[in-house]
């Protein structure tokens, strides 16, 4: 008989012990919460975009992008960390969040998505150019918008991003027993306590500050009839139109740094080296140490002092200068 392919096994339920109850939080996470962003919805390419935002406009800007199945909030706890120097924005992506949902969705859409919140939470008003910071596939759009717009931005930093060869995508999902597929529907809970029982992070990976995963998994959850259901499209990835790209690392406008989870699942070794291969020379490579894939829940304020000397002292120049 033919070898059965590996079993992913399900990724672990970080709040369940919890059942339901907040996990006690350090008072910085608590200041940091209070400090309420600007909400606003706006309209690109005919979906409404969920757009949080801190700090003065004419700050030099900051955008925040969030990766796969996840939305604004989760800069909730970093993004006041860094206001006081910057203009910061973030938003939920179409399909994820507070956005809408749309018929297709396509890297295109997610870079205008971008560039148009930029636009209206003042992120160009500054003295300078904005960065763009992208976390996981939030780091597409974030290179897309270097890529073919790069002459407008200061910099563009990725987090943690996986980008793969070919073979290197292939092997993973050989790993995990085949691409991740799209689900026709998601689980309505009969309450809160119940859905958040079930919060998981993906891919699956210890968790410690669970304040933060209990804070995240509060608002990635809306309520429908009958009970409570997760704030994502489950057929973004049967709409989803374009590949994801490694190409575009080569030709920037603008200069990139990156920074990955020492421990990330995602982003190995053999990763990290495949960038250093293809950016400029002399892009910063910075390492968290004991950071898993999902950086801000690991190290939250490993990660804000990291983004903070990154951006004081770089980008000194653009690429060729």
């Amino acid at each position: 008989m033919p070898a059965s392919p590996p079993v992913t096994p399900p990724a672990p339920a970080p709040l369940a012990a919890l059942d339901g109850h907040r996990p006690p939080a350090p008072d910085w996470f608590e200041r940091a919460i209070a400090i309420e962003p600007e909400r606003e919805r706006i309209e690109v390419a005919g979906a409404g975009i969920e757009t949080l935002a801190w700090g003065e406009r004419g700050r030099p800007g900051l955008l925040l992008v969030h990766g796969n199945g996840a939305h604004a909030d989760w800069w909730s706890f970093i993004a006041p960390l860094l206001a006081d120097h910057y203009r910061v924005a973030a938003f939920s992506l179409s399909g994820m969040g507070g956005s809408d949902w749309r018929q297709r969705y396509s890297i295109d859409l997610y870079q205008q998505e971008a560039m148009a919140v930029a636009q209206h939470t003042g992120l160009f008003e500054g003295t300078r150019a904005p960065v763009f910071v992208g976390h996981s596939f939030g780091s597409f759009p974030v290179v897309t918008c270097a890529h073919r717009e790069g002459d407008r931005l200061g910099g563009a930093i990725v987090l943690d991003a996986p980008f793969y060869t070919r073979e290197q995508r292939e092997r993973r999902d050989r790993e995990r027993g085949g691409p991740v597929k799209s689900s026709s529907g998601t689980r309505v809970y009969t309450s809160l306590e119940a859905a958040i029982r079930q919060f998981r992070f993906l891919p699956a990976q210890p968790v410690d500050n669970l304040f933060i995963a209990d804070f995240i998994a509060r608002r990635s959850l809306r309520a429908v009839d009958g009970g409570w259901t997760w704030r994502f499209d489950p057929m973004l990835w049967a709409r989803y139109e374009g590949a994801r790209t490694i190409q575009e690392l080569q030709t920037l406008g603008c200069p990139i740094a990156s920074l990955f989870g020492e421990r990330s699942s995602l982003v190995r070794s053999e990763v990290v080296a495949t960038q250093r291969e293809l950016l400029p020379a002399g892009a910063p490579f910075i390492g968290l140490p004991d950071a898993a894939h999902h950086l801000m829940v690991d190290q939250p304020l490993a990660l804000v002092a990291a983004l903070r000397a990154l951006l004081a002292a770089w980008p000194a120049a653009r690429p060729g200068a």
